[in-house]
């Protein structure tokens, strides 16, 4: 029996990790923990500094995800529907305000190929509201393309692909 699995894809599990040199990897390292402490720090004015121009920014369920199926909780499609969020997001939204940290495991890199890195990383975020116990908010994994440009390395593409079939009533802050 011959597997028909590129060099790279062991047979039944996703591709194994492709090789970047040191000043690469600790590059896209800080891309994913900068992006974290901007948003834990409520610096959403930062957010879309994080992405070029022309991306792509997605909330979706795993289920959806996996079956390649296109509904989304959220869905933005350029830096300025994420500028859009922010405004919405600091001056429009009422709601109980609450706090939000990251936890964000070392990206793995899947492929890359020249200035473009396909990277996953797991992630956590706690939610903590004033006189409450903090709680699990939401849980799973970013699926990103990541081009390196003349500002250095931001997210052409960042999907937050969560585990869970349920999620919370709102989800006002980026994942």
């Amino acid at each position: 029996m011959s597997s028909a699995s590129a060099p790279n894809e062991p047979r039944g599990g996703p591709p194994l990790a492709a090789a970047v040199d040191a000043a690469t990897f600790i590059a896209l390292l800080d891309l994913y923990q900068a992006y974290g402490a901007a948003l834990d720090a409520r610096e959403y004015d930062r957010w879309p500094e994080f992405f070029v121009e022309d991306c792509i920014y997605r909330l979706q369920p795993r289920e959806n995800f996996d079956r390649g199926l296109p509904l989304a909780t959220m869905s933005f499609e350029s830096k300025g529907m994420l500028r859009d969020r922010v405004y919405g997001i600091t001056q429009t939204l009422a709601h109980d305000p609450y706090y939000q940290r990251h936890v964000v495991g070392a990206p793995i890199v899947r492929r890359r190929d020249g200035d473009t890195i396909e990277s996953e990383a797991n992630y956590a975020v706690f939610r903590t509201r004033q006189n409450e116990l903090s709680e699990v908010f939401n849980v799973g994994r970013y699926v990103d393309i990541v081009r390196r440009t003349p500002e250095g390395l931001r997210f052409a593409s960042r999907i937050c692909v969560f585990d869970s079939e349920m999620i919370p009533t709102s989800i006002i802050y980026p994942i």
